[in-house]
Formats: C-alpha cells, sequence, structure tokens
C-alpha cells in the first residue's frame, strides 16, 4: 500500500517571517529617543550618514544639550567617550559650528560627526 504525500501549505513558515519583522521593526523604531521637534536640522545632499541614538544638540544661540538636559561641553566628552555625535540647529552660523567643534577637540574629542538632515533620512 502506497501511502498518499500530503501537500502542505507553507504559512506557518510565512506567519513566522511577518512576526519577526514586526518584532524588528517595533524595537528599531524604539532605540532612538525623538528629536526636539522645533530643532531645524542642516540640510545636506549625497551625504552618507547614520543615524544618532545618542548625540550632543547645539542649539542655534549655542546652547548644547544631551537627552533634553543642558550640559558642560568637558564633561559630556570625559562622560561618553571621545567620538561625539553632534546635531546642530540649521539657524547655527557656519563659524559657530567651527569653532565648537575646535572646542570639542580642545575638550578631548577625537572624532566628531555632524548629524544633518539627509544623513536621518
Amino acid at each position: 500500500m502506497a501511502r498518499r504525500k500530503q501537500n502542505r501549505e507553507p504559512t506557518i513558515a510565512l506567519i513566522n517571517i511577518v512576526f519577526l519583522m514586526l518584532v524588528f521593526f517595533m524595537v528599531a523604531g524604539a532605540l532612538s529617543p525623538p528629536i526636539d521637534g522645533s530643532l531645524k536640522l542642516i540640510n545636506t545632499s549625497d551625504l552618507e550618514g547614520r543615524a544618532p541614538h545618542d548625540a550632543l544638540v547645539l542649539a542655534a544661540d549655542g546652547t548644547l544639550a544631551y537627552r533634553g538636559e543642558t550640559v558642560d561641553l568637558r564633561a559630556f566628552v570625559a562622560q561618553h567617550g571621545p567620538e561625539v555625535k553632534v546635531i546642530p540647529d540649521r539657524e547655527t552660523q557656519a563659524q559657530k559650528l567651527v569653532e565648537f567643534s575646535a572646542a570639542l577637540t580642545a575638550a578631548g574629542a577625537t572624532k566628531v560627526l555632524i548629524v544633518t538632515e539627509k544623513a536621518l533620512q
């Protein structure tokens, strides 16, 4: 007697894949805190970048904030290491941004990454 082979549909495998994708996007969306809505980012094009999960925010008036709280530059570099990600306000003058980068280097930063609007997309 020959056994009849059952043709099974791979729906369980498809459901597992969709579930894993759902979990991935939920985790990926929850890793980075939202950026202050009043912040206007610098607009650049044709640059590769990566979205920061923790970055130092430079407001147009020159104040520094990390996760919504004002911080001291030297204390920030000492606590978070020599690689610093900076999100400058769009209204920040280029000269101030250059001076700020020099101040970061003087505070001990060895790598300064400036996050722009294109890099967040």
